[in-house]
């Protein structure tokens, strides 16, 4: 197994040498690995801003890929993979507003106070409108920026919209979860509403086109109607692979062998989005992209292992701070690395991606300082050494406190019942409820769970709250080390209570019923007034709505037409 080298020194240096002392907060003490992104490569010396495909996946388990020795098909991605750079010390988040809030702002959770949980459709929430975003940043370098599929990062005003956040255009669902024909999405019981929007419009007429097919037509169209002389950014986020499980039946068809139904439906979803990138790649090509062009492919977290994906031979699942929840799927692929086809055990962190991309696309960004994320780009390119050494896995002061956890098991500098995850050089420190932590082989038997499965099943202890893991040496977190190596775990807590420090106040505000798809014509969208907003953002709460609850019979009639239409088209009867 490859060996991630830590970058001009090591954490055991430090410690053998007595540098982590309570003393180690100082700023005068503290060295670059310590404070975060400090300088950023210069951007290569291309011809012209290279054209940029960002490809996101939504729960695609880190095993579901072929060349992860995966028994699902997928050619294109092996392939891509192949010939460009396999990035396999690449790290996401556990679920999907958090990934996406990091891609899109080049920043922590911790510092856009997205650090609990999801963004829910009902909620008065979204991206910090005084984050500059990625596409933003972008815009400004000349580029024409376009976004296709889920945005998940709240609409409850106008201002929070894709197309209000950087994107010249938009087709694709607001919230985390919709149908993939009928883009019908349920939020709690008879709290339903379509959500396929384009641009700032309802796209009522899309209804019944299976989601993956139409974001990769739309690429498609994007590129056909662009020139590729004029350098351009497309975020493609598919819905795939989260649940519903859906699929056209021909893609089930060729995993009629497999005995899990969850699993043959989730490998067929994995198989038909693989066939969509290859057609966008194919467009790339036939419309004068591709020679100038940098495909990036991620996963937004861990595979949901009860819904069909799998993280093995990883700990954990989606929504969990074990590697089966944050290691991620990633590869680069372009005509412009200069060291193709190979593997990469650089760290690499979904923040990373903003000023890597901005610094391709000769962008400034002396303007946005307070980056979490480094440009790796020599790292990818040519090799070099990742300019970064520890990634904030997240502090949530919000979910549920460990049991056992106290402030005296965290040395009297940290509560360890806090639920948060660090990890410096090989080192990874878990504090707080890390979440399920099982290792669950692929979901393969016809009668899964099984017996056989509980044989992966660890035993911590009910008293548990501080695990420490050398994830170089121990991928796969079954030997923890927290009691053998205390001096590591309080430097560890040590960077924890530094970037707490750092900390904004957590936004998750109370759901609102006035955002109801019932008042808005039966599609969920901005629901919020000007009124409203400035009260809010003042610091009041959003106020309970006095109405009742209109009963809406066309929104009812239209969704019946709708699944009717949907079903005969597709067949699925």
């Amino acid at each position: 197994m490859a060996v991630y080298a830590l970058t001009g020194f090591s954490l055991v240096s430090l410690l053998s040498f007595g540098y982590l002392s309570w003393d180690w907060m100082k700023p005068g003490l503290v060295a670059n690995v310590a404070t975060g992104p400090m300088e950023k490569s210069l951007p290569p010396a291309f011809a012209r801003p290279p054209h940029i495909i960002f490809i996101l996946t939504d729960d695609q388990g880190y095993h579901d890929v072929g060349y992860h020795g995966s028994d699902i098909q997928t050619p294109t991605l092996d392939r891509l993979a192949a010939e460009g750079v396999k990035l396999e010390n690449y790290y996401i988040q556990p679920i999907c507003t958090p990934s996406r809030s990091q891609l899109i702002t080049g920043r922590y959770q911790i510092h856009t106070g997205l650090q609990h949980s999801i963004i829910r459709p009902r909620q008065p929430n979204c991206l910090p409108l005084d984050q500059v975003t990625l596409p933003q940043k972008l815009q400004e370098a000349g580029y024409s920026t376009h976004m296709v599929g889920k945005w998940h990062l709240g609409f409850y005003k106008k201002e929070c919209l894709p197309t209000r956040r950087g994107f010249d255009t938009f087709l694709g669902s607001l919230t985390g979860n919709v149908d993939y024909y009928t883009y019908d999405n349920c939020d709690g019981p008879g709290v339903c509403g379509y959500d396929l929007h384009e641009g700032e419009n309802v796209a009522w007429e899309q209804s019944g086109k299976y989601s993956t097919f139409l974001y990769a037509q739309r690429v498609n169209k994007i590129l056909a109607s662009h020139s590729p002389k004029e350098p351009i950014f497309i975020y493609v986020a598919f819905q795939a692979v989260h649940t519903p499980l859906q699929s056209p039946k021909e893609y089930i068809y060729r995993y009629r062998s497999m005995g899990n139904v969850a699993r043959r439906k989730y490998a067929a979803m994995v198989t038909c989005m693989d066939e969509a990138v290859k057609n966008i790649t194919w467009a790339l090509k036939k419309y004068g992209y591709y020679d100038n062009s940098v495909i990036v492919f991620s996963t937004d977290n861990g595979g949901q292992t009860f819904s069909g994906g799998s993280n093995w031979p990883l700990r954990g699942r989606k929504g969990t701070y074990w590697e089966g929840g944050v290691r991620g799927i990633g590869f680069v692929h372009s005509p412009l690395i200069k060291r193709k086809r190979r593997t990469s055990w650089a760290l690499v962190h979904i923040t990373d991606w903003y000023p890597t991309l901005v610094s391709l696309a000769r962008g400034n960004l002396s303007n946005v300082p307070g980056l979490d994320g480094y440009n790796v780009w020599p790292a990818i390119s040519e090799g070099k050494e990742s300019p970064r050494t520890e990634i904030l896995h997240n502090i949530d002061p919000l979910y549920n406190h460990a049991k056992y956890g106290s402030l005296e098991d965290g040395f009297g500098i940290w509560n360890t019942a806090v639920q948060a995850s660090i990890r410096v050089g090989e080192w990874k420190l878990l504090t707080g409820d890390p979440g399920y932590s099982d290792w669950i082989p692929p979901q393969t038997l016809t009668n899964f769970p099984g017996s056989w499965w509980n044989l992966e099943r660890l035993t911590d202890g009910p008293r548990k709250s501080v695990w420490l893991f050398n994830i170089t040496a121990d991928p796969y977190e079954r030997y923890d080390l927290s009691d053998q190596r205390p001096d590591i775990v309080r430097a560890l807590l040590m960077r924890l209570v530094y970037y707490n420090r750092t900390a904004i106040p957590v936004r998750y505000p109370a759901e609102n019923p006035r955002a109801h798809p019932d008042f808005n014509g039966g599609a969920w969208g901005p629901w919020a007034s000007e009124d409203d907003v400035d009260e809010w953002e003042g610091g009041r709460e959003p106020p309970k709505s006095r109405s009742k609850k209109k009963k809406c019979k066309i929104c009812k009639l239209r969704s019946f037409f709708r699944k009717l239409n949907t079903r005969l088209m597709s067949n699925r009867i």
